[in-house]
């Protein structure tokens, strides 16, 4: 490597400037504070643990997110963490291990080994909230109203930038009911779920040849089955006969909707039963919230129940997450303070008062070091009768 080369990063990974790190801190202060208010406690994992708990659960995708390294002091694997909520399931199981109802958020940065999408960041700075205890319904609208909530804090939606966010809304167990329908065998399976990820209907009608007809036929449609509320009619009608089992989610989807647009009446929900994000670990509804012209989820999430099992203690689980960098990226930078008063370096106990008083309340307060003021600053503090006075700062000619 030249000289010239040594500034360089590596792809998907960024620094974050002053201007733009202010922003970010105060989107993280407003997010974690909004999280608060709603009852939802901070934790703060750590940056790297054993491979052992950091991956399970979460299926193999995780795995291949995750950097590994060996732990010098025990010869064990470590992974620098890739998704903060397994660390979060296995506090709420083990190292908290509360009766009843827990609410934890948290914010951190996380690493890929590559990008999730094209224009992903490898080093997200995930935020997010879990629920854990309760395997209710109403479990799962909380966490949806609180994760469209975080989009309009941080200034996205219909009075924000960005558009009208849109719900789309999951359920993996319609998918799980037509393939225990179809008789797949465990390769097919995985076939096939390869194909509906693409949603490539030539693709599944190849994998599912030698399967029953009407089988074929209830797999291969859930690829149209999506759009608006007529969808779930559609699908009642589809699995009535050949996938009962899938009426349950159904029912879910259109209960959690419904009690959506009561305090949402003009949210646009869009409904997908093929979708399949997180389908190895989630176990219920799956969503995710979207603005116009990014084609990205800027926060999903889902039910997970019983990833805490491995930690000594199952538990009911729902939450989201979302990325900080990918919210920056689409809000307007906040507008922070530029004032600040110039102090001269001067070794005075009245001075030092006065400096440590204006800090105190919240003013940015700069030592001169050298002929000329910190060019942030406006104002300076001049001494008069032997008292230091805050005053406009007059540069010379």
């Amino acid at each position: 490597m030249t000289s010239v080369d040594r500034w360089q990063l590596p792809d998907g990974i960024e620094e974050v400037l002053p201007a733009q790190a202010a922003t970010a801190e105060r989107l993280r202060r407003r997010l974690l504070d909004l999280y608060r208010s709603w009852g939802y406690q901070l934790v703060i994992p750590p940056l790297m643990e054993f491979t052992e708990s950091l991956l399970i659960g979460l299926g193999r995708d995780l795995d291949l997110l995750t950097f590994k390294l060996t732990d010098q002091l025990s010869g064990r694997t470590l992974g620098v963490r890739a998704d903060i909520t397994p660390q979060v399931a296995r506090i709420d199981a083990h190292s908290l291990a509360q009766p009843g109802i827990t609410r934890l958020c948290y914010a951190g940065s996380t690493l890929h080994t590559r990008p999730k999408s094209l224009l992903a960041s490898r080093s997200p700075i995930q935020l997010g909230a879990e629920l854990y205890g309760d395997n209710s319904l109403a479990a799962d609208v909380e966490i949806v109203r609180l994760m469209l909530v975080t989009l309009e804090a941080a200034g996205l939606g219909a009075s924000g930038v960005g558009g009208s966010i849109t719900l789309d809304l999951g359920h993996v167990g319609v998918y799980q009911a037509v393939l225990a329908s179809a008789g797949l065998s465990p390769e097919q399976e995985q076939t096939v779920f390869d194909c509906l990820q693409r949603k490539s209907v030539p693709d599944l009608r190849q994998a599912l040849a030698g399967v029953d007809t009407a089988a074929a036929r209830l797999v291969i449609a859930l690829v149209d089955l999506h759009g608006d509320e007529s969808v779930l009619a559609h699908a009642r009608e589809l699995f009535a006969d050949r996938a009962p089992a899938a009426l349950a989610a159904v029912d879910a989807l259109q209960e959690v909707a419904s009690a959506i647009r009561r305090q949402r009446p003009g949210l646009d929900i869009y409904f997908d039963l093929a979708e399949l994000r997180g389908y190895h670990y989630h176990t219920g509804i799956v969503f995710a919230a979207y603005v116009p012209g990014h084609g990205q989820a800027l926060a999903n999430g889902g039910r997970y129940d019983n990833v805490g099992a491995v930690f000594g203690r199952a538990r009911a689980a729902t939450g989201f997450a979302t990325d900080l960098k990918a919210l920056l990226a689409l809000v307007p930078a906040e507008a922070g303070s530029c004032s600040a008063i110039s102090v001269p370096d001067t070794d005075d106990a009245a001075l030092a008062q006065r400096v440590a008083e204006l800090r105190a309340a919240g003013e940015i307060v700069i030592n001169c070091l050298g002929a000329d003021p910190d060019p942030r600053c406006d104002r300076q503090l001049l001494q008069h009768a032997g008292q230091w006075r805050v005053e406009p700062l007059q540069l010379p000619d």
